[in-house]
């Protein structure tokens, strides 16, 4: 929430929303996980002027306002806490963004990501239920990508997560926009005590009475074609620490399908073939951002019809190698002192420099190539789930393989020595978590 305020006030293109402080997060807590009257009350004041500013309303049939509902605490932590993308869809408004829009795929498809997001994070439906049935219909149909999805099988997709969202909390998913915001911000704020943001607080030493707070924000969307898509960006190597914009991005995409590994994107670089105009606009964006906060930073950022937005900014994590590097160079640079420079640096981060390396010039059987988003070696038993990881472990060193991680997979990324996955590039849960961990 601050990184966003601080990106408005700079004047750098942030879509418009409004912030629930930490404090919000502690009331609703003490009241029994309650939202209180009068957190309720400013937020629907707040929604009312955003709803002004964008010229649409949550729920209407005519310009429907879509939300996103973004956690946030006051020290980061990538992915443990929930999102929900998409919110203001329902059956009527779904056919209003459909006239609008006169894009019936995009419609339809942000109407499926809502109700797999909503289900799983507020509904608490396993997210396996969704993703099967996803996984299914693409076999089914011999295709791979959700881009090659038809509008039909949407449809068909919307209709069974109705009816799995209806089977597993023995009710309707929700048609009351006003009250899938409140049921939103409400897990949001329930997040904070879930398993992997204890297990993440637990290993970074991070105090539970900070709470978190709730970013609701006018939705930009990724999924409007080929001049549009999501990525996350560095404005230095987070592997290496060399200075430069890296990243990864991948066009006709929300940003959950890059940051939680969902797809295998395209690096940044590529964008200056694809978008040269944006691509030329981040550059400037991301000097910006780095001489503003004189660290390496995290971003992320949708491009809608070609038009670029900025949704998120913070320190970026990084490895041993990377940390020292960054140091090194922006205090030879003049952009900060050596005091500064020092702090930069972390104990962990010396750490990581003494983790094992592959040696150089020795003959070995290679089996798969990849990104190799965090430093150094590892060999272990193969385990592909994290509770086999963490049971494993007791008996010596393993690897985790998935084929991609999520945040309920903190507990085995903690107990292994090494992680693989099968999708996902720089930005993904993995890759961040790993790189802080120096896994």
């Amino acid at each position: 929430g601050a990184g966003l305020a601080e990106m408005t006030t700079a004047g750098l293109p942030v879509p418009p929303g409004f912030t629930l402080t930490t404090a919000t997060c502690l009331l609703f807590f003490r009241a029994g996980e309650q939202c209180p009257a009068l957190v309720d009350q400013q937020m629907r004041e707040h929604l009312a002027a955003l709803e002004v500013i964008t010229g649409r309303s949550l729920g209407d049939l005519e310009k429907p306002l879509l939300l996103s509902v973004r956690s946030g605490a006051a020290v980061s932590m990538p992915g443990m806490m929930d999102t929900v993308l998409n919110l203001g869809l329902n059956d009527d408004t779904v056919e209003a963004l459909q006239r609008e829009t006169d894009n019936p795929w995009y419609a339809r498809d942000c109407y499926r990501r809502f109700l797999q997001m909503f289900g799983n994070v507020v509904l608490d439906v396993p997210i396996r239920r969704f993703e099967d049935r996803i996984d299914a219909i693409k076999e089914e149909r011999g295709i791979l990508r959700d881009t090659d999805l038809t509008i039909e099988d949407l449809a068909t997709l919307i209709d069974e997560y109705k009816a799995i969202i209806r089977k597993h909390t023995g009710d309707e998913f929700p048609q009351d926009t006003l009250r899938q915001l409140r049921m939103a911000r409400d897990a949001v704020y329930s997040s904070w005590f879930n398993d992997s943001a204890k297990e993440y607080r637990r290993e970074e030493g991070i105090s539970e009475a900070l709470g978190t707070a709730v970013t609701v924000q006018a939705m930009v969307f990724g999924n409007l074609g080929w001049t549009s898509g999501s990525g996350v960006g560095f404005t230095r190597n987070p592997s290496t620490g060399e200075k430069g914009l890296t990243g990864d991005y991948l066009l006709n995409a929300q940003g959950e399908d890059v940051v939680a590994g969902l797809r295998t994107p395209n690096p940044i670089a590529d964008m200056a073939v694809d978008l040269p105009g944006v691509h030329a606009q981040l550059l400037s964006i991301a000097q910006r951002l780095e001489d503003h906060y004189l660290e390496m930073q995290d971003f992320e950022f949708t491009i809608s019809a070609g038009k670029l937005y900025m949704l998120q900014t913070r320190k970026g994590t990084r490895t041993g190698n990377a940390a020292l590097r960054i140091a090194i160079e922006m205090l030879r640079e003049g952009r900060i002192d050596e005091a500064r420079a020092v702090t930069m640096v972390e104990p962990r981060h010396i750490e990581m420099k003494l983790h094992k390396v592959f040696v150089q010039g020795q003959e070995r059987t290679v089996i798969g190539k990849g990104v190799p988003a965090s430093p150094g070696a590892a060999t272990g038993r193969i385990c592909f789930t994290s509770e086999a990881a963490v049971e494993a472990a007791k008996n010596g060193p393993v690897v985790l393989v998935r084929v991609e991680t999520s945040p309920e997979d903190v507990a085995g990324m903690r107990a292994c020595e090494g992680i693989l996955t099968t999708r996902g590039g720089m930005a993904s849960h993995a890759a961040v978590v790993a790189r802080q961990w120096g896994t």
